[in-house]
Parts: C-alpha cells; structure tokens; sequence
C-alpha cells in the first residue's frame, strides 16, 4: 500500500530543519559563543585586582591643640579624595618621633608627611625613611633631608612679623624674653631669627630665652621664674603654640596685666581668650588647615602620580603658606573664620 504524505507535515518539516541549521550557523559565526568537545560549560572570567589602597601618614611634633586645626585640612580633603590619611601625635620627643617614623617607613606607607622636632639631629633617620617612601615636610622643615617638599609658614618670615608688632609695643625699646618647646626646631630657629632682625636697631634686647620640652607646666613656670628675675623686664614672647596660653597664665598669675606686654604664635582659644583680655597684645597666626589640607593632596599625588608630581614641584621644595597678624581689632573676625575650618566633619 503507498503512504500517502501530508503537504502540511512536509513543510512543517522543512521550516525545522531550516531553524536548526539557522541556529547553528549563528553559533558559528559569535565569536562569543565558545563549545567544548566535552559539552562543559566554559570557566567565567577572571574578576579585575581590587585597587591597590593608598597608605598615607601626617606625623605631627606634638600633640597640642594646634593640630586640631590641621586635622581639620586633613579631613575636608579625605571627603574630597575619597582617601584615608593617618594622623599621628607623637609625644613631642625626637625618640618617640623618631620611633614613629620607623613604624611608618616598616608598614608600607605610601607617602609621609612630618613636622620634625629637631631637623638637624634627624636627617640620618629622615633620608631612611625617603629611602622607602615618599617623604614631605609641613610647619617645621629639615632642608638638609631629603625630603621632596616642605608645606608651611616661612618662620623667618613669620619671626619678623612678629617683631614688627614687638617694635609697636615697646616703642622707647626695652628687655624681652623668649620662650619655647626646643630651639633646635627649625621653625623655632627661623622665628627667632627674625625677631631678631625686626627688632635690630630698636632699642630692644633679648635678655633670656627658655625651653620646655614641650612640658606645659615648665611653660608656665619659666615665664614666672624669668618675671620674677626680672624686674625691668617689658614684654614676653612664645615662638611655640601652646606657650601663649602658658604667658597668659603666668601673667595673670603673677598679677602682671597691663604691666608686663606679650606677644605669641598661633591661634590656641586661650591665646584667642587672652587677646580679648588684653592680656596678649598680638599673635601671629599660620595656616595649619593648610598645612593638613596641602600636605594630604601632595603626598596622594605623589602615592598615586609620582613622575608627573614630581615634575611639578616648586623649585626651591619649598611652597609657603602665609601668616596673619591677629590683635584685638580682628580677633573676633578671626574666631569666627576659624570655628568654620574646624567645622568640618
């Protein structure tokens, strides 16, 4: 008997096949289909290396409240670069700065920045750590060092400034003493060196100069040690932040307002206080948001950029960030601009 064959099946027949080498051909011709002998399905790609994390370090030469300012700069350009710089307060020695630093130079760092506490006892360890990161300064420099860059006030500078407003003060001349954390900071050096020069010509003598290791009580109590060996004496000065509040204290202390004149650095609130109260005559201010902000974009682009960095750093390593004379006349203003730095969270 003959079978008889349905047109319809026939060519529903034909239009499967014709599908099925449709598909095939396809699959030949995607160079993003891949087929084993095996039937296996292929092994997914390989996930890309998470990004290598920037490892930065802002050590500072003490823990006074100046650094609040500067941690502040640091902050504001961690929200903007969406990187962590570590801020270190070391106790205020060359030992435990010295130790840090080493830690910081085993660990891996990036870049560090650093605010020496005696710049001509530590350029041996200073060059050891450039050996194995990138290393700047900020507010106390060590040019004899090999760091690559220097953030901050230029203190000869800042120390003339300060003079002027001195030769103000003691307009006939006078006796003035001086004192300080350690005056083998460079910052320490410079600002009194320019002091120096301000007041040259001036009728003005320096007849004592004090340090504290950073001590405050010792702060307070040379001033008081030095008023009272000094009868004649007329006017006070403190190169380091945390010696104005340390003059306020002892003048007031010693019941010397009005007597005895006093000039500082920095912009500590009991500094800021004292210049209210006619205390303190005058301070000259720096810029430590800067030198946090500043210093953090630097050493990230070093970290992340270093030919082209390289490249374009100033000339002489060094880029100054300015000073400011604050008295009673703009302390108010002042204080305001700077409760809106440290307002950054």
């Amino acid at each position: 008997m003959q079978t008889k064959t349905n047109p319809s099946n026939g060519s529903r027949r034909t239009a499967i096949l014709a599908l099925a080498f449709g598909v095939l051909a396809a699959c030949k011709s995607d160079p993003t289909t891949t087929t084993t002998t095996s039937g296996a399905q292929p092994a997914p790609s390989k996930p890309e290396p998470a990004a290598k994390v920037v490892k930065l370090a802002f050590l500072t030469n003490n823990a006074s409240e100046f650094w609040k300012i500067a941690q502040a700069g640091v902050r504001k350009y961690e929200l903007e670069s969406k990187v962590q710089v570590d801020v270190i307060l070391p106790d205020g020695t060359v030992a435990d700065q010295n130790k840090k630093l080493e830690e910081l130079a085993s660990q891996n760092y990036d870049a560090v920045a650093v605010s020496v506490v005696a710049p001509s006892d530590q350029v041996n360890k200073l060059n050891e750590v450039a050996a194995k990161t990138k290393l700047i300064t900020f507010d106390s420099d060590a040019p004899q060092s090999k760091r690559l860059l220097y953030i901050g006030t230029n203190n000869h500078e800042a120390g003339k400034a300060l003079g002027g407003e001195i030769n103000k003060l003691l307009p006939q001349g006078g006796k003035m003493a001086v004192f300080v954390g350690t005056l083998s900071a460079d910052n320490a050096q410079q600002r009194l060196k320019g002091i120096e020069d301000a007041i040259a010509g001036h009728n003005i003598t320096i007849v004592d100069k004090r340090e504290d290791q950073t001590d405050r009580a010792k702060a307070q109590s040379n001033v008081e040690d030095i008023i009272n060996a000094h009868s004649d004496l007329n006017l006070v000065a403190g190169l380091w932040s945390y010696n104005g509040p340390a003059i306020a204290l002892a003048i007031d202390r010693l019941g010397k307002k009005g007597k005895i004149q006093a000039a500082a650095f920095d912009e500590e609130e009991e500094t800021l206080r004292a210049i209210e109260g006619d205390t303190i005559a005058a301070t000259v201010v720096q810029k430590p948001f800067m030198f946090g902000y500043l210093s953090s974009k630097w050493m990230h682009e070093l970290a992340t950029a270093p030919e082209a960095t390289l490249a374009k750093l100033p000339k002489d390593g060094i880029l100054d960030t300015g000073v400011d004379v604050i008295n009673k006349a703009n302390v108010a203003e002042f204080k305001a601009k700077l409760a809106e730095m440290k307002s950054v969270k």
